[in-house]
C-alpha cells in the first residue's frame, strides 16, 4: 500500500497575491511620518513654500500615474496635459460660483449654472469625463504605437487646447476662468499622492499589473498566453487619464485660475521626463524624480527672472535627461523598486 504524502500549499502563490500584514504596518507609519512632516512644514514655512509643497505633491501624483500608463505597458503617451485641461475645467465649471457663472459662461445650460459643488464631488466627477474622453479615444489612438502614438496624443493636447480657447461661451476663450475658489491645500495634494501611490502600487503587484508588464516586454507572447493586450492598454491609459484629470482639477483650485494654455506640451516634457529618469515602470523613481525636477526648476525661477535667461530650468532638465540617459539607460531604478522598500512594503522579491 503506497504511503499517502501530505501535499502542503506552495508558498509561492500566497506572496504572489498576498500582501504581508507588516507591508501594511510599515506603509501606514510611512505615511504617517510624511504627514508629520507636512504638519510641520505647513507651521514652519510660509505660505509660498507650503504652495510649492502642494505643487510638488500633484507633480509626483502625475509622475507616478504616468508609470502605471507608459511604464508597466510600454505605452508611449503624452496626453496627460490633455486630460488635466478637461478635468481642471469641468471640476472649475462645477465649483465656480452660481452668481457669476450665468454672466461669464452664457451658453451654460440653466441646471449647470445654477450648480455649485463642493471640491470632492467636482474632484470626481472631472476625472469621470477624463476616463470617459480617454475612453472614447483609447480604441483609436491605442492602435498605435512608439512614437505614432506620442503624437497622437500631442494632438490631443492641441485638440483640447483650442476647443478651451474658442468655446468662449463655456470657458471664456483665452481669458480662462480666474478666482476659482482655492478648496486645494496641501493636504489635499498629499492625500491625492498618497491614494495614486497606492493604487498603482498595488496595481503593479497584482495579477494585472504582471500581465501589463508581460503586454510591456513582448505583446505577441503575452497574447499568446491567454493575455488580452489591447484590453490591458485601454485599462492603463483610462485609469491614467482619470488621474490626470484629477490632478488638473486639483491644480487649478490650488493656483485659483485655468486657462486653454495652463497645461501644456511643456508640461508633457516635464512629466515624461520624471518618469524617463526614476525609471520607466518604478513607482520609487517616479517619485524622486518628480521631487527634484520640482525642487530644480521652482529653485531656478528667480535666478531666471534676475538675470533674464527664461528657460534655463528647461535647459538644465534636458541636461540631466541626457546625462541619465547616457550613464543610465533604463533610469535611476530601471523598471523595478529598489530592494528596501521591496522588503519594507512587501516583503517580496522583485519580479
Amino acid at each position: 500500500m503506497a504511503a499517502t504524502q501530505e501535499v502542503k500549499p506552495s508558498n509561492d502563490t500566497a506572496v504572489g497575491t498576498v500582501v504581508p500584514r507588516g507591508g501594511f504596518i510599515a506603509a501606514a507609519l510611512t505615511v504617517l511620518a510624511a504627514a508629520a512632516a507636512v504638519f510641520a512644514a505647513q507651521h514652519g514655512f510660509s505660505a509660498y513654500v507650503v504652495t510649492l509643497l502642494a505643487l510638488l505633491f500633484i507633480n509626483a501624483a502625475l509622475a507616478v500615474s504616468l508609470t502605471l500608463t507608459n511604464g508597466l505597458t510600454g505605452l508611449f503617451s503624452l496626453g496627460h496635459p490633455a486630460f488635466m485641461t478637461i478635468g481642471a475645467y469641468v471640476a472649475a465649471i462645477l465649483t465656480f460660483s452660481a452668481r457669476r457663472k450665468g454672466s461669464m459662461l452664457p451658453d451654460l445650460p440653466e441646471w449647470l449654472a445654477a450648480t455649485e459643488l463642493s471640491m470632492l464631488p467636482a474632484l470626481l466627477i472631472a476625472g469621470l469625463a477624463g476616463g470617459i474622453v480617454a475612453l472614447a479615444i483609447g480604441g483609436a489612438v491605442l492602435r498605435l504605437k512608439g512614437h505614432y502614438l506620442a503624437v497622437a496624443t500631442l494632438g490631443l493636447i492641441i485638440v483640447v487646447q483650442g476647443l478651451a480657447t474658442n468655446w468662449d461661451g463655456i470657458t471664456r476663450g483665452g481669458a480662462g476662468l480666474s478666482g476659482l475658489p482655492r478648496h486645494v491645500n496641501v493636504w489635499w495634494a498629499f492625500g491625492f499622492l498618497v491614494f495614486v501611490v497606492a493604487l498603482t502600487w498595488r496595481m503593479k503587484f497584482s495579477s494585472l499589473g504582471r500581465a501589463m508588464m508581460a503586454v510591456r516586454e513582448n505583446e505577441l507572447a503575452a497574447e499568446c498566453s491567454g493575455i488580452n493586450a489591447a484590453r490591458l492598454k485601454i485599462l492603463a491609459f483610462v485609469v491614467g487619464a482619470v488621474l490626470a484629470a484629477m490632478a488638473g482639477a486639483l491644480l487649478s483650485h490650488l493656483i485659483s485660475v485655468v486657462t486653454p494654455k495652463t497645461y501644456s506640451v511643456l508640461l508633457a516634457f516635464n512629466i515624461v521626463v520624471m518618469v524617463v529618469i526614476g525609471g520607466s515602470g518604478s513607482i520609487t523613481g517616479a517619485l524622486v524624480a518628480a521631487a527634484a525636477i520640482t525642487i530644480l526648476s521652482e529653485s531656478l525661477r528667480p535666478v531666471e527672472e534676475s538675470v533674464g535667461l527664461y528657460g534655463l530650468s528647461q535647459v538644465i532638465v534636458a541636461l540631466c535627461l541626457i546625462l541619465v540617459l547616457y550613464l543610465k539607460p533604463a533610469g535611476l531604478f530601471g523598471s523595478g523598486e529598489p530592494a528596501v522598500v521591496r522588503r519594507l512594503f512587501s516583503g517580496r522579491k522583485e519580479p
